[in-house]
């Protein structure tokens, strides 16, 4: 491919190998060679960042053992193939197969089920309440830990595990589209998943899961990964037709469906409600968006962020209605018809979606003495275990130790975390006594700028910008007492997968030391800091 003396700087390349591409690294003095492309989403890699014997996916931060090519951090399920190297005479060769050069992912190797037809139909060893992120995650890790015994995941949903960021993203996306393993793959690795079952309680003296039409099932280890259910409008009408929560991929299609050149009023600037206006805004006739704030995104972003996104919305042609609610919604004929706001304005609307938070799907568990906080969260400690032996929580309905806030007890309704929890808890299942120690990080993509945010911001003191706001060209640092403790960026790839690794490292960074970090690693994309102790 090359002679060594090309590796002095940059420290990865992407090289051809005529019936595909490869990444190239040197680290440490050593070649190695995976796939190019992030499994998730199909990121370059190259764009990405190398340390510590990984690299880091630059969209949304998924990581990678640059030595084996297995995956380390998440979002994905695939892990990279991995090409042998040599040096011959200071040159670079690769032996790589066509397939693996093609297909640019690789599944791990996992176990299957030994004994399934042996089985009562109303036991197992493992049961998963929830097929989520999380709960695939959990089942695949043990396939790929060699558990071979039986594994049960149970949904409400009528799908199997999909992936539900593109319920607000890509709206018009079908379940099929958007599945995150095909039919086959749970029939291959014998993970049984029951649709349509919900849990109306847990019996954990006995074991037992007790599902809402009376069937019981026996457990050895349990899995609790329901994630949240969305919060409802609380005004008259709120029953009526064409007035949605965005729960399902079926809900997602009816709203892209009625609302075309119709009018829609959103209520809630959330994560999803901002992806819904912005997903609409080309579909709709008129997007009006209801926020009890004066600024989105206030609480996650800060003012000044918040400021700028809600710009970019107005810009196409997004309607702000800022610090009221919802009093009413009208109809006519059964339909909706108009949004009575608070202030006294009153909007047209043919399709209302509400997005005004969520809630963790917990109820069912509140008799079964499974440690529950005031907000309806399961407590669970570093290797997601809740208090009950054996029975381990994961995902949006949780809080846990977070290491980068001093183990701070919190909740992260992130994609991405939730992969990592489901994780934790199969190897913990599994006895390994593996603690979290992952990095929040988050996404979101609207009018074609991508988000990127890591860290844990709640609570920061100060937002130190750098970059140009109004260009939506930025990096914004969330500092608290001094310390960044989270980092969102705008058109500044990649700083936040560089900061997210800084973070992973145990490194802090203080609030003066931000414009050296972005000079040393966007301008220069020297990674050296890293290895320094402390700060």
């Amino acid at each position: 491919l090359c002679h060594v003396s090309i590796f002095l700087l940059p420290r990865m390349r992407e090289v051809d190998l005529g019936c595909g591409k490869a990444l190239l690294i040197k680290e440490n003095g050593e070649f190695h060679a995976v796939g190019h492309k992030c499994p998730h989403y199909g990121a370059p890699l190259v764009k990405g960042v190398v340390s510590k014997g990984r690299v880091r996916c630059p969209w949304h931060g998924a990581c990678f053992s640059i030595s084996t090519g297995d995956i380390e951090d998440f979002p994905g399920l695939d892990s990279l193939p991995r090409f042998q190297v040599k040096i011959e005479k200071e040159k670079v060769y690769i032996r790589a197969s066509k397939q693996a050069l093609q297909t640019q992912r690789r599944t791990k190797m996992m176990a299957k089920c030994i004994s399934l037809s042996n089985y009562n139909l109303s036991s197992t060893n493992v049961l998963i309440i929830g097929a989520g992120a999380a709960g695939l995650v959990c089942a695949e890790t043990l396939r790929q830990e060699g558990f071979s015994d039986r594994i049960v995941m149970c949904t409400m949903d009528r799908h199997l595990p999909y992936d539900r960021p593109k319920l607000s993203k890509s709206m018009d996306s079908h379940p099929e589209q958007i599945a995150l393993r095909p039919k086959e793959f749970f029939c291959t690795y014998d993970i049984e998943v029951l649709t349509e079952m919900q849990v109306a309680a847990v019996d954990v003296k006995n074991k037992i899961a007790v599902f809402k039409d009376g069937f019981k099932m026996e457990y050895n280890k349990l899995l609790i990964a329901t994630g949240n259910m969305p919060k409802t409008l609380s005004c008259k009408g709120k029953e009526m037709e064409n007035v949605f929560n965005i729960r399902t991929p079926e809900d997602a299609n009816r709203v892209v469906k009625l609302a075309t050149s119709k009018n829609v009023v959103i209520v809630g600037a959330s994560f999803l409600g901002m992806e819904v206006a912005a997903y609409l805004t080309e579909r709709a006739h008129s997007v009006s968006l209801v926020e009890l704030e004066h600024v989105p995104f206030k609480k996650f972003f800060g003012e000044r962020v918040g400021r700028a996104i809600m710009k970019m919305f107005e810009n196409n042609r997004v309607k702000f209605y800022m610090q009221t609610e919802v009093s009413e919604l009208r109809e006519q004929e059964g339909k909706l018809k108009e949004v009575v706001l608070k202030s006294g304005k009153v909007l047209r609307a043919d399709v209302c979606v509400v997005g005004v938070g969520a809630v963790p799907a917990t109820g069912f568990l509140k008799q079964s003495g499974i440690n529950i906080d005031s907000k309806g969260f399961i407590v669970v400690n570093k290797m997601m275990q809740t208090n009950i032996p054996g029975v381990f929580a994961a995902g949006d309905a949780v809080t846990f130790p977070l290491a980068l806030r001093n183990n701070k007890k919190v909740n992260v309704p992130h994609w991405q975390m939730a992969h990592m929890h489901g994780r934790i808890a199969a190897l913990n299942m599994l006895a390994h006594g593996t603690e979290i120690s992952t990095v929040p990080y988050l996404w979101t993509a609207m009018f074609g700028k991508s988000i990127r945010y890591a860290g844990h911001g709640e609570g920061f003191d100060d937002v130190v910008i750098q970059g140009d706001l109004d260009e939506l060209k930025f990096v914004a640092f969330y500092t608290k007492s001094d310390e960044v403790v989270a980092v969102a960026s705008i058109n500044y790839d990649p700083i936040v997968s560089k900061v997210a690794e800084v973070l992973a490292a145990g490194r802090t960074i203080r609030k003066r030391d931000v414009d050296a970090v972005v000079f040393l690693s966007f301008r220069t994309g020297d990674m050296s800091w890293l290895t320094g102790k402390g700060s």
